[in-house]
């Protein structure tokens, strides 16, 4: 009997839940009709409610990004400004009451913001072309106090090292234990910062001696890719359209930017570098380098990399992935998994 009393009532719970999410989805939804397939910062979003089976409503609540922007009377509509938006989807809400009832029904869409800046196409000349470790799956590279440092992937092949340009080779390294994939690494407040791919957790060194200091766990559930720095904060990308912002002393995710172009987003960014205010980041099984402002996320250029593919020996070179740029030549040098060469450019 008392088997029966409560399969009765988990049944009716779910019975009043199904009924619930069917009249949800059955009533109202957004009037995507009115929505462009993308928008630019400073446009306008109309907001309104499609009603296909005339119910009286008497009052909507308007949200976006979980922010209350508007509350009206009846079936009416609102606008929402985009003046001060992030590029990327903005994530729709409304909250409709009708027929009297105290609660309302929460329906869903969302909108996507891009980039308003046409790339330009940079041009660049090879200044002079270096040897490079063919072991070497590259993930990081770097230069700090005229030295490069070079971090590397692969479970079991992970290393960090400094790089003699002249031969390639380590002259100083330190490998990682068996279970981790190595990634990005960048030099801030003189402590060497190492991410891993998939393990969640990151390393801080002395960059002189590679002696390890700490061992910190990411404080988002997100992958670690390329690093880099302002001098402030350290910026890594996660294998996707965001590039996140870090306090080096906490290790704590501040914010983000979506990564856009005009015509959408750019996904898998990649290794980074940070020049003259601009982040330049790989873009993942492209050989090319996205130039991106760190406060908004839009990219305003392109390297294109591919004719240096042409110049590779190793039939096993992967993807372009690695750049390093040298203050005191103002130059770049850029490598990739497992090439045999390392290249100096000079952007112009």
């Amino acid at each position: 009997m008392k088997y029966n009393v409560l399969a009765a009532m988990f049944l009716a719970l779910a019975m009043n839940g199904c009924k619930e999410d069917d009249k949800g989805q059955k009533n109202f939804s957004f009037d995507d009709s009115k929505f462009k397939p993308t928008y630019k910062i400073g446009e306008t979003v109309s907001l309104e409610i499609a009603n296909p089976e005339g119910k009286t409503i008497d009052s909507i609540a308007y949200f976006a990004n979980d922010k209350r922007i508007a509350s009206v009377k009846g079936i009416g509509k609102t606008d929402f400004s985009l003046a001060d938006a992030k590029l990327g989807y903005q994530q729709l809400k409304a909250i409709v009451y009708f027929d009297g009832e105290t609660t309302g029904q929460e329906i869903k869409s969302r909108v996507e913001v891009v980039s308003s800046i046409e790339p330009k196409l940079l041009e660049y000349t090879v200044v002079r072309t270096y040897p490079h470790d063919t072991v070497s799956f590259t993930e990081g590279l770097e230069f700090y106090k005229d030295t490069l440092y070079e971090s590397t992937g692969q479970n079991g092949k992970s290393f960090i090292r400094k790089v003699d340009l002249k031969t390639g080779k380590a002259f100083r390294q330190t490998d990682l234990e068996r279970q981790y994939f190595g990634e990005g690494i960048t030099v801030i407040n003189g402590q060497l910062f190492q991410l891993t791919w998939q393990s969640n957790v990151g390393f801080i060194y002395d960059p002189g001696n590679f002696k390890r200091v700490k061992t910190f766990s990411y404080d988002k559930k997100i992958e670690g890719w390329g690093m880099t720095n302002d001098g402030l904060y350290i910026y890594q990308s996660d294998g996707t359209e965001k590039i996140w912002r870090m306090d080096p002393k906490t290790q704590k995710m501040l914010d983000f930017v979506n990564v856009y172009s005009t015509s959408g987003k750019i996904k898998s960014v990649n290794e980074l570098e940070y020049v003259d205010g601009k982040i330049y980041g790989n873009i993942w099984q492209k050989d090319a380098i996205a130039v991106v402002d760190p406060k908004t996320g839009a990219v305003e250029a392109i390297l294109n990399l591919v004719n240096l593919r042409k110049e590779l020996r190793n039939p096993a070179s992967e993807v372009l992935n690695g750049i390093a740029y040298n203050s005191n030549t103002k130059t770049f040098f850029v490598t990739g998994k497992n090439w045999d060469k390392m290249f100096e450019i000079k952007v112009k």
